[in-house]
């Protein structure tokens, strides 16, 4: 594949301290790295400190860089990621590490770094990336990154406005190769949300009022129609479990065959304060009764788990009722990153994948009223000060987590 002009211009520049491209998904930013420029770093190299690749974490750097090079040179220069988290490539010996957490880097983070790659860069832990400005001191040491920007307060955009020796380049969508039908779909799911500014226009944009605007601004536009035939794949449950200033959430969605798309079934909240387990328990049972009543078998119910006390008392209530097959379907929610999980629900949403019914009210009232906190500048967070549900929210968003990737593979 030939290199766009954005590509082109990179590699001709690129031989500053810090080469960084920062932009829009799929516009082409990591290409020219794993074809080019990293092996390149690589072969170059002359032994005088490590060489390193970094990501958010060991798996996003597989598949965002090492699968794609391999693919490219071959698994006989692309090595894969050994024990000792390193990996050979042409040649040489590289450290491949997660860097949203210090401790993942904790073993070479009193070393002299030669050459280092740095993939998602925003996502990091910062104590990271202060280590690593550090200790990138060779003479003839170079760091070559990418990113999607995130807000305009962010760490890592305060370093590219700083005056040390960067090259940096901004990339749109439309700097890419990608087919004009996928630009368009990819436009089309992120409209209306801050992560068209940021993944399409390649903007640092703050994450400011309405998470959903979409959907706040008219929300019965992603009613299912009425009358049309529901065909699910197979339902699941989400609960997500209050305290005293929070109450107790159940919703139930349905995944449409092929992972198509997204239906709330049903939610429903309860007061936690003064409500004891037997009470939850039935007002649980209750909600799967209907469920299943009305949509046909649970699949799966995936609880908040950090409340295995109040989790087991579900199972144990299953397991006394008529429904006690539901016992052996109920399981942790696997919790990932709020903003994935945001991020998740505005494609679908934006993609035309994403519908309600009316018996899913509450939920509806939940998407329409969250919004972004901006209490901490230069950190996305969801407002959570008892004045919008974020209890729905999250038993909606453990409903669908688990096939974040799934879901991503269609759109992207």
């Amino acid at each position: 594949m030939p290199l766009t002009k954005k590509q082109t211009e990179y590699l001709q520049n690129c031989s500053h301290r810090w080469n960084v491209k920062t932009g829009a998904t799929g516009s082409g930013k990591s290409f020219v790295d794993y074809t080019v420029v990293i092996p390149k770093r690589l072969v170059a190299a002359r032994g005088e400190g490590l060489l390193v690749l970094l990501g958010n974490t060991k798996g996003t750097l597989e598949r965002n860089i090492l699968d794609p090079m391999r693919e490219v040179w071959g698994p006989e220069l692309v090595g894969t990621i050994s024990s000792d988290n390193t990996v050979k490539l042409f040649g040489k010996k590289v450290y491949a590490l997660g860097a949203d957490n210090k401790k993942h880097v904790s073993r070479i983070q009193g070393a002299t770094f030669e050459y280092v790659y740095g993939d998602e860069v925003t996502t990091w832990n910062q104590d990271v990336f202060q280590m690593l400005k550090s200790r990138l001191r060779c003479r003839h040491s170079h760091f070559d990154g990418t990113c999607n920007p995130d807000g305009p307060q962010h760490w890592f955009k305060k370093f590219l406005d700083s005056d040390a020796d960067i090259f940096r380049q901004s990339y749109t969508i439309d700097d890419g190769v990608l087919p004009a039908q996928v630009v368009a779909e990819m436009k089309k799911e992120y409209a209306g949300s801050v992560y068209y500014n940021r993944f399409i226009l390649g903007q640092w944009m703050a994450a400011e009022g309405a998470i959903y605007r979409l959907f706040a601004d008219d929300p019965k536009r992603f009613l299912w129609p009425d009358g049309k035939p529901l065909r699910l794949q197979n339902v699941q449950i989400g609960v997500d479990f209050g305290g005293n200033g929070s109450q107790h959430a159940f919703v139930a969605t349905g995944t449409l065959p092929g992972y198509a798309g997204v239906v709330a079934l049903m939610s429903r909240r309860m007061e936690a304060k003064d409500t004891d387990e037997a009470a939850l328990s039935r007002a649980f049972l209750d909600f799967c009764e209907e469920v299943f009543l009305s949509f046909g078998e649970i699949h799966a119910v995936y609880c908040d788990s950090a409340e295995q006390v109040l989790k087991n008392s579900l199972r144990a209530a299953a397991q006394r009722s008529r429904y006690a097959w539901l016992a052996g379907r109920i399981y942790n929610a696997r919790k990932i990153e709020i903003t994935d999980r945001i991020r998740l629900t505005s494609i679908l949403m934006g993609g035309g994948r994403f519908w309600y019914l009316p018996t899913a009210a509450t939920l509806r009232d939940a998407l329409c009223a969250a919004l972004w906190s901006g209490k901490h500048p230069g950190k996305d967070e969801r407002l959570d000060d008892g004045t919008t549900d974020i209890d729905t929210l999250d038993a909606f968003e453990y409903t669908i987590e688990r096939d974040y990737q799934r879901y991503l593979r269609l759109t992207t």
